[in-house]
């Protein structure tokens, strides 16, 4: 499996994208009954493969064991030893008797990939950087590997294609598939939003998603550092394998929003720019993002994401209906039918685990690709608006040919850094 592996696949409509017929529906159960339930003991015990361990992976691993019994991790990849050997060491520390992983079984480099998925691992968590989510999502679904995938699922319109394509033949193959979209499993979204879903606001008008913060990490360049060694060590900057902060990070409150109105957005219209992180240690990534997007019936969602220090933070989601207000972050609605959490929240980080675990045990259908590969392609439709500076519609950004991934991943060879997007400059691809 190359790295640099797309798909261009046809080019579907709108329509298309979000169809799902009754024959799929019948075909995926068809699938998944013609295949045995797993159980926890012996050789069907969950068996992790993690593919890119940073913090990340790290946090997954160790959420996965927490989840549910009989989980244990054998194989592990990743193209820094250190940062393997680091993950390693915690995981080992903390939870000594769940991991299995001899030297034979840690994979470094741009191949490890490969070599995890011909492991007799089971259950494959991919927290690489999202530049590479698409093709290490394809290449699992081709190994027959249940799988656990950090969002965003691409970053890229080629990426999404790619995605779709795995979504359709893990159904095809009955495998299960979860995305690291934990507010979907967190009890208090789950409440709030069948409460909107019953139309307690009324038909949903408007609304506003934030993720405004401060900045993050940034790894000064070493001397002996080569151009990849550099990026990959600052994967956060660099929009081929970040897909920037609206689409790494964004995404989260992006996806609130197709949630809570059934579908995505037909377009966006946006600005964004560098005014802080504007030196070379900030790769080409935009430090924030104010995008329009404009849903069936004319409905618009504001999307405001920043990453600036000692500015108001704010990480939340909104929506005003005929009927009512409901702050989704806070579990609250306010109008005709008020309600506000009475419980306690769960730990969704886990229960993501636990949900994905509990379905291929059970060998019941399984696959939240489809609806995070809408929700990246919301951000990335965002992030292809600011950079344009145009209005762009769904279907451009999903038949779009910019293809981010550099053709060839190598440690030595120059690569250089694409210039800054300039709206009214950067061409729509």
């Amino acid at each position: 499996m190359s790295l640099t592996s797309k798909s261009e696949g046809a080019r579907p409509s709108r329509r298309q994208f979000i169809k799902t017929s009754a024959a799929a529906a019948g075909g995926l159960a068809g699938a998944w009954s013609k295949l045995p339930a797993v159980h926890a003991a012996g050789s069907d015990m969950i068996r992790i493969g993690l593919i890119g361990c940073g913090d990340r992976g790290t946090g997954a691993v160790d959420n996965a064991f927490e989840a549910a019994p009989g989980v244990q991790l054998v194989a592990m990849g990743d193209v820094f030893e250190d940062r393997l050997e680091e993950s390693l060491a915690f995981l080992s520390k903390k939870s000594p008797d769940k991991v299995d992983v001899p030297e034979a079984r840690r994979f470094i480099g741009f191949d490890a990939v490969e070599k995890v998925l011909a492991s007799d691992a089971n259950y494959i968590i991919l927290t690489t950087p999202p530049g590479f989510r698409s093709t290490h999502l394809k290449a699992a679904v081709a190994a027959g590997k249940n799988i656990f995938s950090e969002k965003p699922v691409a970053v890229d319109g080629p990426g999404i294609r790619t995605v779709l394509e795995a979504y359709d033949e893990a159904n095809r193959k009955g495998l299960a598939i979860g995305v690291g979209t934990q507010r979907r499993h967190q009890t208090g979204y789950l409440e709030t939003m069948k409460r909107l879903q019953d139309g307690a606001i009324g038909r949903i008008v408007g609304g506003r998603v934030y993720w405004n913060q401060g900045s993050i990490w940034v790894h000064p360049r070493q001397a002996d550092w080569t151009d990849m060694q550099y990026q990959l060590r600052n994967w956060y900057y660099f929009t081929w394998i970040c897909g920037d902060h609206i689409v790494e990070q964004h995404v989260h409150n992006l996806d609130v929003a197709n949630w809570a109105l059934g579908t995505h957005p037909a377009s966006a219209v946006g600005l964004g720019g560098r005014q802080v992180r504007t030196g070379p240690d900030y790769g080409n990534i935009y430090d924030h993002f104010a995008i329009n997007y404009e849903y069936e019936g004319g409905v618009h969602i504001a999307s405001y994401c920043r990453q600036i220090p000692d500015c108001q933070n704010d990480v939340s989601e909104a929506f005003v209906g005929t009927k009512g207000f409901c702050q989704a972050n806070r579990y609250m609605i306010t109008g005709e039918n008020s309600w506000k959490l009475p419980g306690k929240d769960n730990k969704p980080y886990v229960q993501e685990h636990t949900d994905l675990i509990a379905a291929i045990r059970a060998g019941k259908p399984y696959n939240e690709l489809k609806q995070v590969a809408e929700s990246s392609l919301t951000a990335i439709l965002g992030r292809m608006a600011a950079y344009t500076g145009q209005l762009v519609t769904w279907e451009q950004a999903l038949n779009s040919k910019e293809e981010l991934l550099p053709p060839q991943l190598d440690w030595n060879a120059p690569l250089a850094v694409a210039p800054v997007a300039m709206p009214g400059t950067t061409q729509l691809v």
